[in-house]
């Protein structure tokens, strides 16, 4: 049985259980499995009556929404691509991966992506509203939608989800059934492990666009668990609907964590008094050894955990068994910094190729700093440079359109990530960083930019954004975005450079005070840095700071 036959059951085996929820601040809209079912069943109405036959791809331009997920699964079920776009993509961008997808049609979230669309695309295909497709299914359709129901082949294409493209165009990845049945086995064999056996449906919250992997996948986990999966449609509300919510785990990118600590701490630090010491000195206590919760000794520790911990805990989410980190490196302190106060962060590594999931840290067994051991089935390696390689069911069948692209990142069945790792003595991977933003300098030495970056925004709790720069330069410059004052900056950085070789020390900085953004295309849809975007667009700035050291 694959993973929509799977769902599809599970949710015909519960009418009555809610599995999806909007959470609008004017009132929370609920779907249960049998709602979501005549939905889908209309859905596929419309498609079939469009004209859309199995292989066709359709277009979904939406935000996460319960029309979302029924639209996905009944495109699904009837053997046509879903081809889903993140809404805050730059219309130029959306309207490059919709001549490359060729979708007999668009379906969008509201009539101003619509209009966005159109004006960016002129020959766009029909485009739709997601809200001018749902009729009033009867109980007949729902009924036919589950006795013509057909199994897709291991091998046939369910979604073409395009990459970020990070230093070029993006490329459609193509993921077929058989990579998406194998994924959900083992993630859903994880968070059985997590929350271990209990009567009561999981509580998710979740707030990252199903048009990423592994925001899809965790979507098709909790439907195939009968979650709970709760929507927060209001990016702005995300720390209000997440203590409303009340879940026992959520996926988060290492952004909001990093907001979320910060935040605790700047409260912390202004209640002042008794409070802010005993917090101060068990924060050094745990963190400084690298422990967590697990360190030992010190009545400041032992304070927190009676009196201050239990209230953060209470204030971000009473219910929280983990926290789930995936998309981009998290700092170590921040991870550190949840484990001392009693919510695990439990990371995840993959790539889009790898249809979202390489490792997943085991909760019984969390290494700080590591993204976890590979998932069971699959293989990895390390290849020239310490990069990371991977093969297994996993690992998609290729680029959408672009086979010298495939033929370029495989290899005799090994996926080259691109990403450089090391594993550690418990079986663990650590990520080091991407190979082709490896910074070589004059000098010959190489450096991977991103640990340094992690070091410096975590140690400049304003900055926004660090990236450094030094390609064939003499030395390591850095650019800073943020409300960030010079001398905060030259003091971090002299911290920074300390503890590391000379080839490895920041010399000059830029501080820019608006932050980088996905509007100005100097970051990807999921947030990471347009290296090469960045570096055209600061060329005076970063040009100016080695003529200035220069004549120092």
């Amino acid at each position: 049985m694959n993973f929509l036959q799977d769902i599809f059951e599970r949710l015909a085996g519960a009418p009555e259980r809610t599995v999806l929820e909007e959470m609008r601040p004017g009132g929370h809209t609920r779907a249960t499995a049998s709602s979501l079912l005549e939905r889908i069943a209309a859905i596929r109405a419309f498609l079939a009556a469009a004209g859309l036959r199995k292989g066709d791809r359709c277009a979904l331009l939406a935000s996460n929404s319960i029309h979302w997920v029924a639209l996905d699964l009944a495109a699904m079920a009837d053997g046509i691509i879903v081809v889903p776009l993140y809404s805050r993509q730059a219309p130029a961008e959306l309207a490059a991966m919709i001549r490359d997808a060729q979708p007999a049609i668009v379906c969008c979230g509201d009539a101003a992506l619509q209009d966005a669309l159109s004006a960016a695309l002129p020959e766009a295909p029909r485009t739709v509203l997601l809200d001018e497709i749902f009729s009033a299914p009867g109980p007949t359709q729902v009924k036919r939608l589950m006795s013509e129901l057909s199994a897709p082949a291991e091998t046939d294409p369910v979604t073409i989800i395009y990459t970020s493209g990070t230093s070029g165009e993006p490329k459609g990845v193509v993921l077929t059934a058989g990579n998406v049945t194998f994924m959900l086995s083992r993630t859903t064999a994880r968070l059985e492990l997590l929350m271990g056996e209990r009567a009561q449906a999981d509580r998710v919250f979740h707030y990252l666009p199903f048009c990423f992997a592994g925001s899809w996948i965790l979507m098709l986990s909790s439907l195939l668990r009968l979650s709970e999966l709760r929507l927060c449609m209001d990016l702005t509300r995300v720390a209000d609907d997440l203590r409303e919510a009340a879940p026992d785990y959520c996926l988060n990118v290492p952004q909001l964590l990093e907001r979320m600590r910060a935040a605790v701490e700047a409260e912390l630090a202004k209640r002042g008094g008794l409070v802010s010491t005993i917090f101060s000195k068990a924060k050094a206590v745990s963190i400084g050894n690298g422990n967590g919760n697990r360190a030992r000794g010190g009545i400041s520790l032992f304070m927190a955990r009676k009196a201050i911990f239990p209230a953060v805990r209470k204030k971000l989410g009473p219910n929280l068994r983990a926290l789930i980190c995936g998309s981009a490196s998290l700092a170590r302190e921040t991870q550190l910094f949840f484990q001392m106060i009693g919510i695990p962060v439990l990371q995840v590594y993959g790539l889009t190729e790898s249809t979202a999931i390489c490792t997943m840290d085991d909760p019984r067994r969390v290494e700080p700093g590591t993204v976890g051991p590979a998932i069971p089935g699959i293989e990895i390696r390390l290849g020239d440079q310490n990069e990371i390689l991977v093969r297994g069911p996993n690992i998609f069948p290729g680029y959408w359109n672009r086979p010298d692209e495939t033929a370029k990142v495989m290899s005799n069945g090994w996926f080259h990530t691109g990403d450089q790792g090391e594993k550690t003595a418990d079986g663990n991977w650590r990520i080091l960083g991407r190979l082709k933003n490896l910074l070589i300098l004059s000098s010959g030495h190489n450096v991977a930019p991103e640990p340094l970056e992690e070091k410096l925004r975590c140690a400049i709790p304003t900055a926004k954004q660090v990236v450094v720069f030094g390609h064939g330069r003499s030395f390591l410059s850095a650019l800073v975005t943020g409300d960030v004052a010079a001398d905060a900056a030259q003091a971090a950085i002299e911290k920074i450079n300390s503890g590391s070789p000379h080839y490895r020390q920041i010399r000059a900085f830029h501080i820019e005070q608006d932050a980088l953004t996905i509007e100005s295309g100097l970051l990807t849809a999921n947030g990471k840095l347009r290296r090469d975007a960045i570096a055209r667009h600061f060329r005076d700035a970063i040009e100016s700071m080695y003529r200035k050291d220069a004549r120092n």
